[in-house]
């Protein structure tokens, strides 16, 4: 029997890719699924297949109130949260002098303050219980490429809370995760390939820095991880060699084969800039619905 079994996980950006993989995965191990997301069609779908015992919330987890609601509801139904997930977030796409203002700061608003409110509200909860909370920091926590400033930023800022988190919680019985993980078959890099400039950077890295992983694979890595309550999970395992030498990878020689392809990528990103227009040019197409709506939404004013 699974050391999941009856616990309840609760998981943001549960709607697809890792978060999906993970909420099927962790339900096949006897938890109790909590999904929260911010698109509802994709949830009621994912919600569907996780069967009766899971519930779910369409939240945009740079709302604390909808978070808050998701929780309170969350511990009315089932009396605790046991694991949390803080797996949701976006990514932007350009360089710092050309990009969408709104673009870099919705990046950062969802990966850093949407952790945040996660945390904020699960935390008081998770400290009853002496749960585990994980939290998906990526490899681009460490390894900066260019033209991605915004998602690199705020996964370096959200390993960083998870670091402090952990010391802050360790009093309390709560452990602290941080997962890691290279390129997984996710909508976030599938769209983010629709854009002739991420391909090229792509194709600039090293074949092994390269290779995809699937969903289910990173899902099976962090139920074990939740299972043992991991401090960290690599995915794949060689990531721990690139994290502990990652004061390394932003020497000048290391950083030599972006810096020659750089501008190339630029240009690119100009010309669709030129033709898209800079939002367009900055997110996918879900994000820029996404993004569209939330300018258009009174309360954001």
């Amino acid at each position: 029997m699974s050391s999941l079994t009856g616990k309840v996980v609760l998981i943001t950006g549960a709607a697809s890719g890792i978060g999906e993989a993970t909420a099927l995965e962790v339900m096949s191990r006897g938890a109790i699924t909590v999904l929260v997301d911010c698109d509802s069609a994709p949830l009621a779908r994912v919600a569907q297949k996780c069967g009766n015992s899971t519930t779910s919330f369409v939240a945009d987890i740079t709302d604390l109130n909808a978070l808050q609601d998701a929780v309170r509801q969350t511990i009315l139904h089932y009396g605790r949260i046991d694991i949390v997930f803080a797996n949701a977030g976006i990514a932007a796409f350009g360089p710092l002098a050309h990009m969408d203002p709104l673009a870099w700061k919705r990046c950062v608003e969802v990966n850093v303050m949407g952790l945040f409110n996660t945390l904020h509200v699960a935390l008081p909860e998770l400290i009853q219980h002496r749960g585990y909370v994980l939290i998906n920091a990526s490899v681009s926590s460490f390894a900066h490429p260019p033209l991605m400033s915004a998602y690199a930023a705020s996964k370096s800022a959200v390993e960083a809370i998870a670091n402090s988190c952990r010391i802050e919680m360790s009093a309390h019985g709560v452990d602290v995760g941080v997962f890691y993980a290279s390129w997984v078959s996710t909508p976030l890099v599938t769209e983010g390939s629709l854009h002739p400039g991420f391909i090229k950077l792509r194709n600039t890295m090293p074949r092994l820095l390269n290779k995809e992983i699937t969903p289910e694979t990173a899902a099976a890595s962090i139920a074990n991880g939740m299972e043992k309550r991991m401090v960290r999970i690599w995915l794949p395992g060689w990531v721990k060699y690139l994290f502990v030498f990652r004061s390394l990878l932003h020497l000048k020689i290391a950083e030599y084969p972006l810096r020659k392809v750089t501008p190339e990528i630029e240009n690119i990103y100009l010309a669709g800039l030129a033709s898209d227009g800079a939002l367009a040019s900055c997110v996918g197409p879900r994000e820029h619905a996404r993004l569209l709506a939330h300018m258009k939404d009174p309360k954001n004013d």
